[in-house]
């Protein structure tokens, strides 16, 4: 139960204040009767999560399911549930630990609307009739407390059943009864069938008349009653709540019924527009980590081997590529120490001829062919001369 005593409460200055402003079209933050507070929507790292702003309101929806045995009465058909929590960080008034009365009313509220109007396809959370359905929770962690809660984790479950996926499964067995559960990274995930989006609209009733939508936290203190519409964007009533203070008129509940329609229809698209950009988004990230397949062209140096009419071939390459900048060495044949330099380069050159026609490497190729050992032979003569002449 919520602490009563730690509740905000305006003193009269103040109630007087809020009313007068509103006789005059005028609220305490600057909005008109009808206008709703700033809107934001983002979504974290895994399916299913959203959070919420709604002015200084801000919620957090997280959705998660597992197979259960289905009731009874409905053995084709999946459950919903919603589940609300209230930290004090949110507001001193929350009580923590078991939900008071505030976090039960959000809680059905937001139940009767999106599962009452079947808003989720159950029958398509069905694995095994009679056996195994899938069972939906949504978890709604209120964070900060800045008025209109109602309408605010309606939005929050909303994005978040509207962004989760459920792993696939499949049945087999011998029976035909036994169910796999398949890996996010084996199959693709599926998402809800949702048919409708319920949005809840949020009407404060103050005395002469005055309505105002989207009511903030010091409004709530001051008004004298509440009523919640939750409508879609087809122009249908899924529901209305009206929670005790006073009492309404007919033609003002018609009244209020037609502003929810608008504004259904502005939050909507509000949604939709969050979740698509946050699906482009995720597909783009999935894009990018798939660099390495991509096929990588790679230049190599093409060889022709052309025949000099005397038995022994002659190598041209196409695509002049530089391979190694080392220089050509010699392969010696002979293993005195004071052979001759033609002898070097005459038992060389025989040893190149025998490796090229037994279809030895290219590189053993480069290096015993005559053209390397001549200009590796040329610094010996000039040494030699310069001796000479000395």
């Amino acid at each position: 139960m919520a602490m009563e005593h730690l509740r905000w409460r305006p003193t009269v200055n103040e109630r007087d204040f809020i009313e007068r402003a509103l006789q005059s079209d005028l609220r305490v933050d600057g909005r008109h009767s009808f206008d709703f507070r700033k809107l934001k929507i983002t979504f974290g790292r895994e399916d299913g999560s959203s959070e919420v702003q709604l002015g200084e309101t801000h919620v957090m929806g997280y959705v998660t399911a597992q197979l259960v045995q289905p009731y009874r009465d409905r053995p084709n058909e999946g459950t919903l549930a919603i589940f609300t929590e209230f930290s004090p960080m949110a507001d001193p008034a929350f009580e923590p630990g078991r939900p008071g009365e505030s976090a039960i009313e959000l809680g059905r509220v937001i139940d009767r609307g999106l599962r009452e109007s079947r808003a989720v396809d159950m029958e398509s959370l069905c694995v095994v009739a009679g056996k195994h359905v899938w069972s939906v929770r949504v978890d709604l962690h209120i964070l900060d407390n800045g008025g209109n809660l109602i309408d605010a984790a309606n939005i929050a479950a909303l994005a978040a059943l509207s962004t989760f996926r459920r792993p696939e499964c499949t049945v087999g067995g011998d029976d035909g009864q036994q169910v796999t559960v398949h890996d996010p990274e084996v199959r693709d995930p599926l998402p809800l069938t949702i048919h409708h989006m319920p949005i809840a609209v949020t009407f404060a009733y103050f005395g002469e008349g005055n309505i105002v939508v989207d009511p903030t936290y010091k409004e709530e203190a001051v008004m004298g009653g509440r009523m919640t519409a939750t409508v879609n964007s087809n122009g249908d009533v899924c529901a209305i709540q009206k929670a005790g203070g006073e009492g309404v008129m007919s033609s003002v509940i018609m009244q209020c019924l037609r502003i929810a329609l608008v504004k259904a229809a502005d939050i909507t698209s509000k949604i939709k527009k969050a979740v698509d950009s946050y699906t482009t988004e995720k597909a783009l990230k999935k894009v990018k980590r798939l660099p390495t397949s991509v096929p990588q062209k790679i230049s190599v140096t093409d060889v022709i081997m052309e025949d000099k009419g005397d038995g022994e071939l002659e190598k041209q390459t196409v695509d002049v590529q530089q391979i190694s900048k080392d220089p050509p060495t010699i392969v010696k044949v002979s293993s005195h120490e004071d052979a001759q330099p033609m002898t070097e380069s005459s038992n060389a050159e025989v040893n190149t001829s025998s490796a090229v026609a037994a279809g030895e490497s290219d590189e053993s190729q480069e290096i015993g062919s005559p053209k390397s050992l001549k200009d590796a032979i040329k610094p010996k003569h000039k040494r030699k001369k310069k001796s000479d002449k000395s």
